[in-house]
Protein backbone atom coordinates (compact mmCIF):
# COMPACT_ATOMS: atom_id res chain seq x y z
CA UNK A 1 0.00 0.00 0.00
CA UNK A 2 2.46 2.67 1.39
CA UNK A 3 4.72 1.98 -2.42
CA UNK A 4 1.14 2.08 -3.90
CA UNK A 5 0.93 5.60 -2.19
CA UNK A 6 4.32 6.45 -3.41
CA UNK A 7 3.65 5.95 -6.85
CA UNK A 8 0.72 7.93 -7.10
CA UNK A 9 2.58 11.15 -5.40
CA UNK A 10 5.16 10.76 -7.93
CA UNK A 11 2.95 10.73 -10.49
CA UNK A 12 0.98 13.74 -9.23
CA UNK A 13 4.28 15.58 -8.80
CA UNK A 14 5.56 15.17 -12.20
CA UNK A 15 2.35 15.95 -13.94
CA UNK A 16 2.03 18.74 -11.55
CA UNK A 17 5.46 20.03 -12.96
CA UNK A 18 4.18 19.28 -16.62
CA UNK A 19 1.56 21.91 -16.39
CA UNK A 20 3.62 24.53 -14.68
CA UNK A 21 6.64 24.69 -17.06
CA UNK A 22 4.29 24.27 -20.41
CA UNK A 23 3.43 27.93 -19.77
CA UNK A 24 6.89 28.85 -20.12
CA UNK A 25 7.98 27.36 -22.85
CA UNK A 26 4.84 27.28 -25.33
CA UNK A 27 2.25 30.09 -24.95
CA UNK A 28 0.58 28.80 -27.73
CA UNK A 29 0.10 25.35 -26.48
CA UNK A 30 -0.44 26.72 -23.00
CA UNK A 31 -3.80 27.92 -24.31
CA UNK A 32 -4.23 24.97 -27.05
CA UNK A 33 -3.68 22.01 -24.88
CA UNK A 34 -6.53 22.47 -22.08
CA UNK A 35 -9.19 22.73 -24.62
CA UNK A 36 -8.83 18.97 -24.88
CA UNK A 37 -10.56 15.83 -23.27
CA UNK A 38 -9.07 15.61 -19.75
CA UNK A 39 -7.76 12.48 -21.02
CA UNK A 40 -5.75 13.41 -23.40
CA UNK A 41 -4.40 16.23 -21.89
CA UNK A 42 -1.41 14.54 -19.77
CA UNK A 43 -0.28 12.53 -22.95
CA UNK A 44 -0.25 15.60 -25.22
CA UNK A 45 1.46 18.10 -22.47
CA UNK A 46 4.09 15.18 -22.28
CA UNK A 47 4.19 14.76 -26.18
CA UNK A 48 4.69 18.13 -26.56
CA UNK A 49 7.72 18.78 -23.74
CA UNK A 50 9.35 15.64 -25.23
CA UNK A 51 9.69 17.29 -28.49
CA UNK A 52 10.89 20.69 -26.79
CA UNK A 53 13.61 18.72 -25.38
CA UNK A 54 14.53 17.99 -28.72
CA UNK A 55 13.82 21.29 -29.88
CA UNK A 56 16.17 22.88 -27.56
CA UNK A 57 19.04 20.67 -28.32
CA UNK A 58 18.58 21.62 -31.68
CA UNK A 59 18.40 25.24 -31.25
CA UNK A 60 21.20 25.90 -28.77
CA UNK A 61 24.05 27.28 -31.23
CA UNK A 62 26.87 26.41 -28.34
CA UNK A 63 26.35 22.78 -29.65
CA UNK A 64 28.43 21.11 -32.76
CA UNK A 65 26.38 19.07 -35.51
CA UNK A 66 27.69 15.78 -33.78
CA UNK A 67 27.40 16.73 -30.21
CA UNK A 68 23.36 17.54 -31.33
CA UNK A 69 23.25 14.21 -33.09
CA UNK A 70 24.82 12.38 -30.11
CA UNK A 71 22.33 14.12 -27.95
CA UNK A 72 19.72 13.10 -29.74
CA UNK A 73 20.47 9.44 -29.90
CA UNK A 74 20.94 9.49 -25.96
CA UNK A 75 17.70 10.93 -25.38
CA UNK A 76 15.97 8.36 -27.62
CA UNK A 77 17.85 5.77 -25.19
CA UNK A 78 16.59 7.72 -22.22
CA UNK A 79 13.52 6.98 -23.70
CA UNK A 80 13.91 3.47 -24.62
CA UNK A 81 14.99 2.55 -20.97
CA UNK A 82 18.56 2.15 -21.79
CA UNK A 83 20.01 5.25 -20.33
CA UNK A 84 19.10 7.58 -16.81
CA UNK A 85 17.11 10.24 -17.54
CA UNK A 86 19.32 12.03 -14.59
CA UNK A 87 22.68 11.50 -16.02
CA UNK A 88 21.59 12.82 -19.68
CA UNK A 89 19.86 16.07 -18.14
CA UNK A 90 23.36 16.39 -15.84
CA UNK A 91 25.51 16.25 -18.99
CA UNK A 92 23.30 18.23 -21.18
CA UNK A 93 22.24 21.25 -18.99
CA UNK A 94 25.31 22.72 -17.84
CA UNK A 95 26.10 22.94 -21.72
CA UNK A 96 23.32 25.51 -23.17
CA UNK A 97 24.25 28.98 -23.30
CA UNK A 98 22.35 32.34 -22.86
CA UNK A 99 20.57 31.65 -26.18
CA UNK A 100 18.58 28.85 -24.56
CA UNK A 101 15.73 30.42 -22.56
CA UNK A 102 15.87 29.86 -18.89
CA UNK A 103 12.50 27.83 -19.21
CA UNK A 104 14.08 25.78 -21.77
CA UNK A 105 17.02 25.27 -19.42
CA UNK A 106 15.01 24.56 -16.55
CA UNK A 107 12.74 22.09 -18.82
CA UNK A 108 16.57 20.34 -19.82
CA UNK A 109 17.28 19.76 -16.20
CA UNK A 110 13.96 18.25 -15.62
CA UNK A 111 14.05 15.66 -18.14
CA UNK A 112 13.53 12.99 -15.38
CA UNK A 113 10.31 14.58 -14.27
CA UNK A 114 8.95 14.46 -18.38
CA UNK A 115 10.57 11.10 -18.84
CA UNK A 116 8.85 9.85 -15.82
CA UNK A 117 5.70 11.18 -17.09
CA UNK A 118 5.99 9.39 -19.82
CA UNK A 119 6.45 6.49 -18.51
CA UNK A 120 3.25 6.81 -16.81
CA UNK A 121 1.09 6.63 -19.74
CA UNK A 122 -0.32 3.38 -21.50
CA UNK A 123 1.53 1.26 -23.19
CA UNK A 124 -0.01 2.25 -26.34
CA UNK A 125 0.75 6.32 -25.88
CA UNK A 126 4.17 5.90 -25.09
CA UNK A 127 4.75 3.72 -28.45
CA UNK A 128 3.19 6.33 -30.44
CA UNK A 129 5.38 9.58 -28.54
CA UNK A 130 8.74 7.47 -28.95
CA UNK A 131 7.68 6.93 -32.46
CA UNK A 132 7.32 10.76 -33.48
CA UNK A 133 10.38 11.68 -31.47
CA UNK A 134 12.03 9.19 -32.96
CA UNK A 135 11.39 10.21 -36.27
CA UNK A 136 12.07 13.82 -35.33
CA UNK A 137 15.85 13.49 -34.02
CA UNK A 138 16.83 11.31 -36.90
CA UNK A 139 15.59 13.67 -39.48
CA UNK A 140 16.73 16.71 -37.83
CA UNK A 141 20.06 14.86 -37.78
CA UNK A 142 20.10 14.87 -41.68
CA UNK A 143 19.63 18.79 -41.47
CA UNK A 144 22.20 19.05 -39.28
CA UNK A 145 24.69 20.15 -41.49
CA UNK A 146 22.95 21.68 -44.64
CA UNK A 147 21.61 24.73 -42.01
CA UNK A 148 23.14 28.00 -42.87
CA UNK A 149 22.20 31.58 -44.59
CA UNK A 150 22.04 30.01 -48.11
CA UNK A 151 18.33 28.10 -47.33
CA UNK A 152 18.02 24.29 -48.11
CA UNK A 153 18.20 23.79 -51.92
CA UNK A 154 14.49 23.81 -52.91
CA UNK A 155 10.61 23.25 -51.93
CA UNK A 156 10.93 19.96 -52.24
CA UNK A 157 13.54 20.04 -49.38
CA UNK A 158 11.90 22.49 -47.12
CA UNK A 159 8.69 20.09 -47.48
CA UNK A 160 11.03 16.82 -46.14
CA UNK A 161 12.47 19.27 -43.12
CA UNK A 162 9.48 20.64 -42.08
CA UNK A 163 7.91 17.07 -41.99
CA UNK A 164 10.44 15.29 -39.63
CA UNK A 165 9.95 18.35 -37.45
CA UNK A 166 6.55 19.39 -37.24
CA UNK A 167 4.62 16.92 -39.99
CA UNK A 168 5.55 14.35 -37.74
CA UNK A 169 3.59 15.68 -35.10
CA UNK A 170 0.18 15.87 -36.44
CA UNK A 171 0.52 12.49 -37.28
CA UNK A 172 1.66 11.50 -33.43
CA UNK A 173 -1.80 13.78 -32.78
CA UNK A 174 -3.89 11.89 -34.89
CA UNK A 175 -3.26 8.63 -33.57
CA UNK A 176 -3.64 9.95 -30.19
CA UNK A 177 -6.98 11.06 -31.11
CA UNK A 178 -7.30 7.82 -32.70
CA UNK A 179 -7.10 6.48 -29.59
CA UNK A 180 -8.90 8.07 -27.74
CA UNK A 181 -12.05 7.91 -30.28
CA UNK A 182 -13.45 5.36 -32.11
CA UNK A 183 -15.64 7.58 -34.62
CA UNK A 184 -12.43 9.30 -34.95
CA UNK A 185 -10.87 5.75 -35.44
CA UNK A 186 -12.94 5.39 -38.47
CA UNK A 187 -11.65 8.33 -39.94
CA UNK A 188 -7.73 7.55 -39.91
CA UNK A 189 -6.76 6.78 -43.46
CA UNK A 190 -7.78 10.39 -44.11
CA UNK A 191 -6.73 11.92 -41.27
CA UNK A 192 -3.16 10.77 -41.69
CA UNK A 193 -3.30 11.51 -45.39
CA UNK A 194 -3.67 15.43 -44.05
CA UNK A 195 -2.14 15.51 -40.67
CA UNK A 196 1.37 16.53 -42.20
CA UNK A 197 0.16 19.05 -43.43
CA UNK A 198 -1.46 20.10 -40.66
CA UNK A 199 1.98 20.41 -38.76
CA UNK A 200 3.98 21.63 -41.93
CA UNK A 201 1.51 24.62 -42.28
CA UNK A 202 2.48 25.19 -38.65
CA UNK A 203 5.86 25.24 -38.87
CA UNK A 204 5.94 27.01 -42.26
CA UNK A 205 4.25 29.97 -40.63
CA UNK A 206 7.16 29.64 -38.07
CA UNK A 207 9.90 29.40 -40.17
CA UNK A 208 8.31 33.17 -42.28
CA UNK A 209 7.80 34.59 -38.81
CA UNK A 210 10.84 33.71 -37.53
CA UNK A 211 12.99 34.65 -40.64
CA UNK A 212 15.26 37.30 -39.76
CA UNK A 213 15.63 36.22 -35.77
CA UNK A 214 16.83 32.69 -37.61
CA UNK A 215 19.65 34.71 -39.65
CA UNK A 216 20.98 35.98 -36.91
CA UNK A 217 21.96 32.74 -35.64
CA UNK A 218 23.16 32.00 -38.94
CA UNK A 219 20.72 29.81 -40.66
CA UNK A 220 17.77 29.92 -43.01
CA UNK A 221 15.34 27.26 -44.06
CA UNK A 222 13.72 28.99 -47.05
CA UNK A 223 13.96 27.17 -50.37
CA UNK A 224 16.77 28.33 -52.47
CA UNK A 225 16.36 27.62 -56.00
CA UNK A 226 12.67 29.21 -55.88
CA UNK A 227 13.89 32.27 -54.60
CA UNK A 228 16.32 32.60 -57.28
CA UNK A 229 13.97 31.99 -59.73
CA UNK A 230 12.45 35.13 -58.05
CA UNK A 231 15.72 37.03 -58.22
CA UNK A 232 16.29 36.65 -54.99
CA UNK A 233 19.75 35.55 -53.69
CA UNK A 234 19.10 34.01 -50.07
CA UNK A 235 22.69 34.20 -48.73
CA UNK A 236 22.94 38.02 -48.95
CA UNK A 237 19.43 38.99 -47.45
CA UNK A 238 18.86 41.36 -45.03
CA UNK A 239 15.90 42.70 -42.54
CA UNK A 240 14.32 45.47 -43.75
CA UNK A 241 14.22 44.69 -47.61
CA UNK A 242 11.06 46.46 -49.53
CA UNK A 243 12.20 45.33 -53.30
CA UNK A 244 9.33 43.88 -55.32
CA UNK A 245 11.31 40.47 -55.64
CA UNK A 246 11.71 39.62 -52.07
CA UNK A 247 8.00 40.42 -52.07
CA UNK A 248 6.83 38.39 -54.40
CA UNK A 249 9.12 35.42 -53.06
CA UNK A 250 7.52 36.20 -49.29
CA UNK A 251 4.21 35.97 -50.93
CA UNK A 252 4.65 32.72 -52.56
CA UNK A 253 5.89 30.97 -49.38
CA UNK A 254 2.98 32.84 -47.62
CA UNK A 255 0.77 30.96 -50.01
CA UNK A 256 1.90 27.31 -49.55
CA UNK A 257 1.60 27.79 -45.79
CA UNK A 258 -1.56 29.31 -46.45
CA UNK A 259 -2.52 26.12 -48.45
CA UNK A 260 -0.92 23.64 -46.02
CA UNK A 261 -3.75 25.34 -43.37
CA UNK A 262 -6.22 25.21 -45.81
CA UNK A 263 -5.69 21.55 -45.55
CA UNK A 264 -5.01 21.75 -41.58
CA UNK A 265 -8.67 22.86 -41.89
CA UNK A 266 -9.96 20.53 -43.86
CA UNK A 267 -8.71 17.87 -40.64
CA UNK A 268 -10.37 20.13 -38.22
CA UNK A 269 -14.17 19.03 -39.97
CA UNK A 270 -13.61 15.65 -39.93
CA UNK A 271 -13.55 15.78 -35.94
CA UNK A 272 -16.69 15.02 -34.91
CA UNK A 273 -18.58 17.43 -33.67
CA UNK A 274 -19.00 16.01 -30.16
CA UNK A 275 -15.21 16.40 -29.98
CA UNK A 276 -15.46 19.88 -29.64
CA UNK A 277 -12.54 20.14 -27.45
CA UNK A 278 -9.94 18.73 -30.48
CA UNK A 279 -11.66 20.66 -32.89
CA UNK A 280 -11.01 23.47 -30.65
CA UNK A 281 -7.36 22.51 -30.37
CA UNK A 282 -7.67 22.54 -34.03
CA UNK A 283 -9.19 25.34 -34.38
CA UNK A 284 -6.61 28.11 -32.21
CA UNK A 285 -3.61 26.57 -33.63
CA UNK A 286 -4.68 27.39 -37.51
CA UNK A 287 -6.98 30.68 -36.75
CA UNK A 288 -3.88 31.87 -35.00
CA UNK A 289 -1.26 31.26 -37.79
CA UNK A 290 -3.64 32.44 -40.48
CA UNK A 291 -3.33 35.58 -38.46
CA UNK A 292 0.44 35.49 -38.44
CA UNK A 293 0.06 35.05 -42.34
CA UNK A 294 -2.03 38.01 -42.54
CA UNK A 295 0.88 40.42 -40.59
CA UNK A 296 3.51 39.12 -42.66
CA UNK A 297 1.67 39.85 -45.79
CA UNK A 298 0.60 43.17 -45.00
CA UNK A 299 4.46 44.25 -43.36
CA UNK A 300 6.63 42.22 -45.18
CA UNK A 301 9.46 44.89 -44.38
CA UNK A 302 9.48 43.48 -40.84
CA UNK A 303 12.75 42.70 -39.12
CA UNK A 304 11.61 40.50 -36.35
CA UNK A 305 9.70 37.77 -35.36
CA UNK A 306 8.14 40.41 -32.72
CA UNK A 307 6.90 42.92 -35.13
CA UNK A 308 4.26 40.39 -36.83
CA UNK A 309 3.27 38.40 -33.43
CA UNK A 310 -0.20 38.46 -32.99
CA UNK A 311 -2.10 40.69 -30.34
CA UNK A 312 -3.54 39.63 -27.41
CA UNK A 313 -6.73 41.02 -28.53
CA UNK A 314 -6.59 39.51 -31.75
CA UNK A 315 -5.81 35.89 -29.84
CA UNK A 316 -8.67 37.19 -27.28
CA UNK A 317 -11.21 37.82 -30.33
CA UNK A 318 -9.76 33.97 -32.11
CA UNK A 319 -10.44 31.90 -28.89
CA UNK A 320 -13.94 33.35 -28.32
CA UNK A 321 -15.15 33.06 -31.60
CA UNK A 322 -14.17 29.61 -32.55
CA UNK A 323 -14.97 28.52 -28.83
CA UNK A 324 -18.62 29.42 -29.76
CA UNK A 325 -18.97 27.85 -33.47
CA UNK A 326 -16.35 24.28 -32.87
CA UNK A 327 -20.15 22.18 -32.94
CA UNK A 328 -21.13 24.23 -36.33
CA UNK A 329 -19.27 23.39 -39.46
CA UNK A 330 -21.00 25.52 -41.21
CA UNK A 331 -20.33 28.46 -39.22
CA UNK A 332 -16.62 27.66 -39.20
CA UNK A 333 -16.24 27.64 -43.01
CA UNK A 334 -17.59 31.32 -42.57
CA UNK A 335 -15.46 32.16 -40.03
CA UNK A 336 -12.11 30.09 -42.24
CA UNK A 337 -13.12 32.03 -45.44
CA UNK A 338 -13.04 35.16 -43.35
CA UNK A 339 -10.50 35.46 -41.85
CA UNK A 340 -8.23 33.88 -45.15
CA UNK A 341 -9.88 36.72 -47.41
CA UNK A 342 -7.09 38.43 -49.58
CA UNK A 343 -4.58 36.12 -48.44
CA UNK A 344 -2.29 34.51 -51.49
CA UNK A 345 -3.00 30.59 -52.16
CA UNK A 346 -0.16 28.62 -53.61
CA UNK A 347 -1.46 25.42 -54.84
CA UNK A 348 0.85 22.61 -54.21
CA UNK A 349 0.45 18.12 -54.77
CA UNK A 350 -1.29 16.64 -52.54
CA UNK A 351 0.34 14.44 -49.51
CA UNK A 352 2.92 12.30 -50.88
CA UNK A 353 2.56 8.97 -48.79
CA UNK A 354 5.88 8.38 -49.42
CA UNK A 355 6.96 11.29 -47.11
CA UNK A 356 5.56 9.50 -43.74
CA UNK A 357 7.07 7.80 -42.08
CA UNK A 358 4.84 6.82 -40.04
CA UNK A 359 3.74 3.89 -41.93
CA UNK A 360 7.52 2.47 -41.58
CA UNK A 361 8.13 -0.35 -39.25
CA UNK A 362 11.67 0.94 -39.01
CA UNK A 363 11.56 4.07 -37.16
CA UNK A 364 13.28 2.31 -34.07
CA UNK A 365 16.53 2.19 -36.58
CA UNK A 366 19.13 3.54 -38.15
CA UNK A 367 16.98 4.56 -41.29
CA UNK A 368 13.06 5.97 -42.28
CA UNK A 369 11.82 6.94 -46.06
CA UNK A 370 12.16 10.42 -47.78
CA UNK A 371 9.58 11.92 -49.91
CA UNK A 372 12.15 10.80 -52.78
CA UNK A 373 11.81 7.11 -51.58
CA UNK A 374 15.27 7.17 -50.25
CA UNK A 375 16.78 6.12 -46.69
CA UNK A 376 17.84 9.19 -44.86
CA UNK A 377 21.03 8.09 -42.59
CA UNK A 378 21.33 9.44 -39.23
CA UNK A 379 24.60 11.03 -40.01
CA UNK A 380 22.82 12.91 -42.62
CA UNK A 381 23.91 11.34 -45.81
CA UNK A 382 21.26 10.06 -48.45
Amino acid sequence: MAHFSSTTSRIAAEEAYQDKILPGVSRTFALTIPQLPAELRKVVTNAYLLCRIVDTLEDEPSLSAFQKVTFHERFLSVLRGEEKAQSFAKQVTPLLSEATSPNERELMANTPLIVGCTRSLTASQQQVLVKCVTIMCRGMGCYQGRAGLEGLHDLAEVDRYCYHVAGVVGEMLTELFCQHSVEIHEKRPELLALAPSFGEGLQLTNILKDLWDDRQHGVCWLPRKEFQEFGVELASMAPGRSEQAFGAALRYMIGIAHAHLRNAFRYTLMIPSKESGIKRFCLWAIVLAVFTLRRIDARPTYRSGRQVKVSRRIVKATLVSTSLSARHDWVLKLLFTGVTTGLPLTPFPGPDPELSAWASESYIGGDFPTASGGRLQPNGDQ
